[in-house]
């Protein structure tokens, strides 16, 4: 520590430094447990970065979660501007999450391999967070349950999920309480079944952003939702050229053709409508 650093300390004549009957920054982050959660299967120095930056995005996608559901409950009690402050934040959390890769594009494929077989069946693939954002932004995909039947707390939670409606479907239902004419079908259809278009909602889109001042809220909505998924897509494309920089076109450790597969997940489309529109308007 500098003069400088011991001096600006000393001035400061109010910090704390008796902690022990007071709870500390680290146990308030629980971090004991946090940082001793890298726990390498091999001897390769790579490997803590390979961790590191998995665990870390489980983190974030965590917190897109918890601000996902919460956007939809605002969206379901007609509190639309609540709702936007939380979908601002999920896109934010989002870049965080693309950049990411950006370190982990760090690791070249001579080092990857020196520990890919540490990790057996164990692929990104499996990752339930990432399946919960997927259902909460309403892909379904009843198929991939089974990777979690596992864990049955985990499998009850991503069934749950699984029924319900996405963010999708409550703003496809506020359309219809703000009196836009809406298939009544799709107010009370089976969640669990993907989304399919709808002219009745690509219409109600359209009068929405046809008329702006009218519809403001409902606008501003439509631009959230355009923005996740602008977001989401930006990380899948990130994902899959940050796999063919390390692993080319093998095979991925869960099974899938790996790039082949995540090149495939870029035509997944979530709210079809808000983007046909764009070239109607």
């Amino acid at each position: 520590m500098t003069d400088y650093q011991n001096k600006a300390t000393t001035n400061e004549k109010g910090i704390h430094t008796d902690f022990k009957n007071n709870m500390t920054y680290g146990e308030y982050l629980q971090l004991d447990d946090l940082l001793s959660s890298q726990d390498r299967l091999s001897d390769h120095h790579d490997e803590m970065l390979f961790i590191i930056i998995h665990q870390v995005s489980e983190l974030w996608m965590k917190l897109i979660l918890h601000e996902t559901n919460a956007a939809i409950e605002s969206i379901q009690a007609d509190d639309l501007p609540t709702s936007f402050k939380r979908l601002a934040r999920v896109s934010k959390i989002q870049s965080q999450i693309i950049q990411a890769w950006d370190v982990l594009s760090t690791l070249t494929p001579s080092e990857y391999m020196e520990f890919r077989d540490s990790l057996g069946q164990a692929s990104g693939f499996q990752s339930y967070q990432y399946r919960l954002i997927e259902f909460a932004l309403g892909y379904k995909t009843g198929h991939i349950l089974k990777i979690y039947e596992k864990d049955a707390k985990l499998h009850q939670v991503l069934e749950k999920a699984y029924h319900a409606p996405s963010i999708y479907d409550v703003s496809i239902q506020a359309l219809a309480r703000a009196g836009l004419p809406i298939n009544p079908d799709l107010l009370t259809r089976d969640f669990s079944k993907p989304y399919k278009e709808d002219d009745t909602v690509r219409n109600a889109w359209l009068t929405v952003y046809r008329n702006t001042n009218q519809y403001w809220n409902l606008y501003q909505l439509g631009e959230k939702l355009v923005d996740i998924e602008d977001w989401l897509q930006q990380w899948r494309f990130r994902h899959m050229k940050t796999v063919e920089r390390i692993i080319g076109f093998k095979v991925g450790t869960g099974g899938s053709s790996g790039v082949n597969y995540l090149k495939k997940v870029l035509d997944q489309r979530f709210f079809p409508e808000l983007w046909d529109l764009r070239t109607e308007i």
